[in-house]
């Protein structure tokens, strides 16, 4: 069974760095698609980036030079970091990760939630 955890999440003042980490378990495929989402109180689930198997990058634009998305396959982790936090950027954040061998959607995490106090 495909397990997908993330961890890293906490509290940090206003233009304070986070590094989150998502870690797949239970598989024997290299992660083809792996993307990290949010969600705040009373707003949908949204894109923050997300990271291709070759390397191809995505960002919401509220993420551009900000935040960064990186992979170790060899770990099958991928980790968001998170620089000059914002209040804008509490949320609980979620790891997705994906493969043509899986079902519809991939695997997502339970998901670490991170505060921007100000």
């Amino acid at each position: 069974q495909v397990q997908v955890a993330e961890s890293g999440g906490g509290s940090v003042q206003f233009g304070g760095s986070l590094r989150l980490s998502c870690v797949v378990s239970g598989t024997i495929w290299t992660i083809r698609f792996i993307a990290w989402y949010r969600q705040a109180p009373g707003k949908q689930r949204e894109l923050v980036a997300s990271m291709t198997s070759g390397g191809t990058t995505e960002y919401a634009e509220f993420a551009q030079g900000r935040f960064f998305i990186t992979r170790d396959d060899a770990k099958d982790s991928a980790y968001l970091q998170m620089n000059n936090l914002k209040s804008d950027d509490s949320a609980v954040y979620y790891c997705n990760a994906d493969h043509p061998a899986w079902p519809t959607g991939g695997y997502w995490g339970r998901g670490t939630q991170v505060t921007v106090s100000p």
